[in-house]
């Protein structure tokens, strides 16, 4: 079957939140592709650039006039070669030339044209067809920080994670449910609450960050009972963008209170004490690996995630796995720009002990590859919101890929918790 690429087309569309992306398509001589690529709300200072300065339009130009005749004729069986290629075409170390959304949406649209070149499904071209663990969904039930404003939680998401559920299914409606139940919830406790939700489909109240804890706490233990399986409750601090630099302290403009590093520490410590933390992403701010090593070496049973603090880059993630700082790693393909820069990251984390969460990003598309890439490359988390339409369709492909698997399917170990 040959799979050479004839041809690359990029264009314009919208992500969820009504902002202007790329999406691109790869023609080969027997088969089709398509990725588009999110954009995210709070960045790590140490990602890829997502577009050039002209922003979409000129990343639509630099694949029309320096992408396409580099790649056209390649063959688009040999992924490693197409990602090296775009990181060539582009000679910067950030994709600032292309845009790392560029490179993100060729390389995916590329693997996928690949595999339909064999009638393979994503997640087994790239993973094979032993593979078949599901990973448990992660997903956001109470937004604050960036996504919100007013008085809302100053922490950015409060998540559930139904680490008892036996299958994907039923993890993907226990986190329905506990959604649906903390809207339920929260109208008895605010009056005035409108059923407000975030651009990822959370609820947004005028709740603090412990009243808030409270409500999901309160929720995940009535639907785990009903449901006969744990639902654990997880937080991500995006503590970067809480920390004030000349001041070198963490500030929660809404609780009306400021914690210095220690302070910080002892806070969040609490928190996993009081509420059974299994999942805590970004607790300090993206350059503080000594105290993500502290909390990491004074918890257990609960995952101390690192985004911003390693940006799916194997160079930071080295760093953190000298120093012993988090026991996991966010992986969003996009901070990193393309498939091949992801995957040596993942592995490099999975044979450190690190336990590797697949990710979508706020101001997201309906684009569903980072289903399959959970499952090819072995996350036993996937990252994925709960309700909201692009988060939605990550959700429904993980469903297909379990009836797809059948009686093969199963959920990944989840270590540490």
């Amino acid at each position: 079957m040959s799979t050479v690429i004839e041809d690359i087309v990029a264009r314009k569309v919208f992500n969820s939140r009504g902002e202007e992306t790329i999406e691109i398509d790869v023609v080969t001589t027997s088969s089709f592709g398509r990725a588009s690529a999110p954009e995210g709300a709070s960045r790590g200072k140490a990602e890829v650039t997502p577009f050039p300065q002209g922003g979409v339009d000129e990343a639509i130009s630099k694949v029309e006039e320096a992408i396409v005749p580099e790649l056209v004729g390649l063959n688009a069986d040999f992924q490693e070669e197409i990602d090296r290629t775009l990181h060539e075409i582009d000679g910067s170390k950030d994709f600032r030339v292309i845009g790392g959304n560029t490179a993100f949406a060729l390389s995916l649209a590329n693997a996928e044209a690949a595999a339909n070149s064999y009638g393979l499904l994503l997640f087994q071209y790239l993973g094979g067809y032993i593979v078949r663990e599901l990973p448990y969904p992660l997903g956001n039930v109470i937004s604050g920080g960036r996504h919100t404003s007013g008085k809302a939680p100053d922490i950015q998401e409060f998540l559930v994670l139904p680490y008892g559920a036996e299958s994907f299914s039923d993890a993907a409606t226990a986190n329905a449910k506990v959604h649906e139940r903390i809207g339920a919830i929260l109208r008895k406790k605010d009056k005035l609450f409108g059923g407000g939700r975030s651009a990822e489909g959370a609820w947004v109240a005028h709740v603090g960050n412990l009243e808030a804890l409270d409500v999901l706490a309160e929720a995940c233990e009535e639907i785990g009972n009903e449901l006969g399986f744990e639902c654990g409750l997880g937080l991500d601090i995006a503590a970067s963008t809480l920390w004030d630099s000349k001041k070198k302290m963490y500030v929660y403009r809404r609780e009306g209170k400021k914690r210095d590093s220690g302070e910080q520490l002892e806070f969040i410590l609490r928190l996993i004490k009081k509420y059974h933390l299994v999942y805590v992403e970004d607790p300090f701010h993206e350059e503080d690996f000594k105290n993500f090593a502290k909390l990491t070496k004074k918890v257990k049973r609960c995952l101390i995630c690192g985004d911003d603090l390693f940006v799916t880059n194997i160079e930071r993630l080295n760093r953190g796995i000298k120093m012993n700082a988090a026991n996991s790693i966010i992986i969003k393909v996009n901070q990193v720009g393309t498939l091949t820069d992801a995957w040596e990251t993942l592995e490099t984390a999975k044979k450190a002990g690190y336990v590797p969460v697949m990710s979508h990003r706020s101001g997201d598309t309906c684009d569903w590859h980072i289903a399959h890439l959970a499952v090819a490359f072995g996350c036993p988390i996937i990252k994925t919101g709960v309700v909201e339409g692009a988060r939605i369709a990550k959700l429904n492909e993980l469903i297909r890929i379990e009836e797809f698997l059948g009686d093969r399917a199963k959920m990944a170990a989840l270590p540490i918790i």
